[in-house]
């Protein structure tokens, strides 16, 4: 039987409630302290979800917590995740890991120094849907995988995010909030990435908040909100990349493999589950039958309707490989691989010309069904 680790959440803002909800899905890990910046947070999340409201200080310093969980904004990830490895605590952090590659380095210097691990979300490439899709490549059914299409396009999170304006500062943009997503699936479907060449603009200077909290505040835009990239991976595949706020609304589709026998239309890896389609040589896109994984059900619903969160997983994944000595699925060297990739696209588009990739990473162990079903109460 597993042993239950201690987590504990520092920052507890906008995604906190999504990790207070989901945690008690999986057996290993259970919540038992919170802290913010923000007193009044803490408190109000205490209350909540039954947890204990702490400092800052007096968290890192719990006893009683095995993970500290990394909820701050990105330009706080590397300081935070650094002061939970000095206090000797293991780290699961929301991405990007580090906003600079020689941040993420640093990390996993110390980590390793210490004797810790260090996890990092996204965790959605674990859902049922994505698992499919790479079971379908990996079992040839597609050939040889010539290249792909990923696409996330909208007009910003200005129309509903509370406090939005982090995400237009240097580690946010759609490419630090949103490629992370989209890379991670692919390198657990293709592999590591080798070679990127993209070209970016800011159409616009500035953003008005909508949302009702700070709604009609300016804020300043100063990193690019569109992109468009090719990634060229080591197995040879060409994927194009499209990524923009500045989108009302396109028909593009979220991502597409392309083989040599076959297409295959894989659903928005921000969600775990979702539809899988594979089109044959005829042309023609057919649903394929979903499997039985549990982190493919779809156990939420919003204004658009129901979807599949389990967020957490990739946490309760870190509890598992601290007890047994395996490599997290959402390991250090994939968020430090997808950091340089997100870098090297900024640059590229900087400078017009293409960046070889220098890190590299082996492909996140697959989660079958039966293997997630039992990381489950």
């Amino acid at each position: 039987m597993s042993s239950v680790l201690g987590v504990g959440v520092i920052g507890c803002g906008n995604i906190s409630a999504t990790y207070f909800r989901n945690v008690p899905i999986f057996k290993n890990i259970k919540v038992v302290a919170c802290a913010d910046i923000n007193p009044s947070s803490s408190y109000d999340s205490s209350k909540e979800f039954g947890v204990t409201a702490l400092s800052v200080e007096e968290i890192l310093n719990d006893e009683d917590i095995d993970i500290l969980v990394n909820l701050t904004i990105p330009s706080a990830h590397f300081s935070v995740s650094k002061s939970i490895l000095e206090a000797g605590k293991h780290v699961y952090t929301e991405k990007p890991l580090a906003i600079s590659l020689e941040e993420a380095h640093r990390l996993k210097t110390i980590s390793e120094k210490n004797g810790l691990m260090i996890a990092a979300a996204p965790d959605t490439f674990l859902g049922g849907a994505h698992q499919h899709a790479r079971y379908l490549v990996d079992s040839g059914d597609l050939g040889n995988i010539i290249g792909g299409s990923c696409n996330f396009m909208n007009h910003g999170m200005e129309h509903w995010h509370p406090n939005p304006e982090f995400f237009y500062q240097n580690g946010g943009g759609p490419i630090f909030d949103l490629a992370p997503y989209f890379l991670s699936n692919l390198v657990q479907i293709l592999g590591p990435i080798s070679e990127v060449t993209a070209l970016h603009s800011m159409p616009e200077k500035e953003r008005v908040i909508l949302s009702e909290e700070n709604y009609g505040k300016v804020i300043q835009v100063n990193t690019p909100t569109t992109i468009h990239s090719i990634l060229k991976f080591k197995n040879g595949s060409l994927v194009t990349l499209g990524a923009s706020w500045d989108v009302w609304k396109h028909g593009l589709p979220d991502m597409e493999l392309y083989g040599s026998r076959g297409s295959l239309k894989i659903p928005d890896p921000n969600f775990f589950g979702g539809q899988v389609q594979k089109c044959d040589p005829e042309g023609n896109f057919e649903n394929i039958v979903k499997w039985d994984h549990p982190f493919g059900i779809e156990n939420e619903e919003n204004e658009l309707g129901s979807f599949a969160n389990y967020r957490s997983v990739g946490l309760s994944d870190l509890a598992f490989s601290i007890e047994k000595g395996d490599t997290p699925r959402c390991s250090i060297d994939l968020a430090i691989h997808c950091i340089e990739v997100m870098i090297a696209i900024l640059k590229s588009g900087e400078k017009g010309s293409s960046i070889k990739i220098s890190t590299s990473v082996n492909r996140p162990r697959s989660l079958l069904t039966e293997e997630a079903k039992n990381m489950m109460e």
